[in-house]
């Protein structure tokens, strides 16, 4: 028994989201479709903030006003929305969180290592 996986499963999806009385995707309403394009800017943007702090931990060895706890505290709390973002296959918190742990921990790591 042959199975068409890509339309087949999306199908699937479609009847799931009728069933459920969920949003259309793409969003109907124009406004609501263009922030579902921009959380993908914010869900990139997000991390890249993080990049300034790391560079002063790493590259310039300083570590002056940065605290363990907080940078760890973070890095746990990007951990769990990482899970989170696993258990529902939401793309959008995958890629923030995913890229948050591992600048979020080297932070902490390098503070840790130069403190």
């Amino acid at each position: 028994m042959a199975i068409n996986h890509g339309k087949g499963l999306h199908h699937h999806h479609l009847r799931k989201r009728i069933h459920e009385k969920l949003e259309e995707y793409p969003h109907p309403e124009k406004m609501v479709n263009l922030y579902d394009k921009f959380i993908y800017l914010v869900a990139i943007v997000g991390p890249i903030s993080n990049l300034p702090q790391l560079y002063m931990v790493w590259g310039e060895k300083n570590v002056a006003g940065i605290s363990i706890h907080s940078w760890f505290f973070f890095s746990f709390i990007s951990l769990t929305w990482l899970i989170y973002g696993i258990i529902h296959k939401d793309r959008h918190l995958l890629i923030m969180n995913g890229a948050l742990v591992v600048i979020q921990a080297f932070i902490a790591i390098g503070a840790m290592y130069y403190g």
